[in-house]
């Protein structure tokens, strides 16, 4: 089955939402929402996903899904605040506990904050399954950008999170706390499995060079032509080796403190002091 996919850019962190609905019925699924984070201020704003709930309503869909691909750390999610106006379960993969377990000391979170990803109402393993209305989703484990990180195949659709980008702009970096390009490259080579014809939706674009607009929907066949990390037959220890030293360059996502500690709580911020004052903490020299 094709599932009708709604895309939503996000011009501030180059991050893609996606809206999936059965094309034959009024179900649909929410991946990777953006909750807009001014870090300067400390504000956020929910012009991001007010957009994709004006879209829901005006297409009278009823939400069963709100997915998240992996902790995302470069933007923070809106999945709280779209459950509350929309409904549907938030899931991610059940990999999220080792993920709550590295940032819960980093942050030093201490005993309050939970690691057993009970954040979530759903923590999916390679192989689980769910519905959207007569679609039928299968979740694959695609470790390597971080532990954590899943694939979820949606009829012909394939959304990879940061796995893999447009053909042109290659692969995630590996360089957070258990992240591995040799996981990286396992991972992709599954996801290149799937059938040619599967439309592959990506979780950023930026851009490649000499390309000038922006794009996020490919193919398996053309990832396994074109993708300038790991198409064309490249080889495993080519890939990683090249892979290493370009994340040796990388300086960290400008966001990268407050979404981590929002996004392993499942978009949810830190608990509130007696005030009500939310708070969010800086490791020093721990990144």
């Amino acid at each position: 089955m094709k599932p009708l996919v709604t895309s939503f850019f996000d011009d501030a962190t180059n991050t893609i939402s996606y809206v999936v609905r059965d094309p034959e019925g009024t179900q649909a699924a929410i991946i990777d929402s953006v909750l807009d984070f001014d870090y300067a201020s400390g504000r956020t704003d929910t012009a991001s996903a007010d957009a994709i709930i004006d879209f829901v309503k005006a297409e009278n869909l009823t939400v069963a899904w709100v997915l998240e691909t992996h902790v995302h750390a470069d933007h923070l999610s809106a999945a709280p605040y779209l459950q509350e106006k929309l409904g549907g379960d938030i899931g991610i993969g059940a990999n999220i506990t080792s993920i709550q377990d590295t940032f819960g000391k980093l942050f030093n979170e201490g005993t309050e904050f939970q690691r057993d990803g009970s954040q979530f109402d759903a923590l999916f393993k390679d192989g689980d399954s769910f519905h959207i209305g007569q679609l039928r989703g299968d979740v694959m484990h695609t470790p390597g950008h971080t532990p954590a990180c899943m694939t979820y195949v949606i009829g012909d659709a394939a959304f990879v999170g940061d796995t893999l980008f447009m053909p042109d702009f290659g692969t995630a970096r590996c360089d957070f706390p258990g992240g591995s390009a040799t996981d990286l490259f396992d991972s992709v080579q599954r996801i290149l499995a799937l059938p040619e014809d599967t439309r592959i939706f990506v979780g950023h674009d930026y851009k490649a060079p000499g390309r000038e607009e922006f794009a996020w929907e490919s193919t398996v066949g053309e990832q396994k032509a074109r993708n300038v990390h790991v198409g064309d037959g490249k080889a495993r220890e080519d890939f990683v080796e090249m892979r290493e030293m370009r994340d040796a360059s990388l300086g960290m996502p400008k966001l990268i403190v407050p979404s981590l500690q929002v996004n392993m709580r499942a978009g949810n911020m830190p608990a509130a002091d007696e005030k009500g004052n939310v708070f969010l903490k800086v490791p020093v020299n721990k990144l």
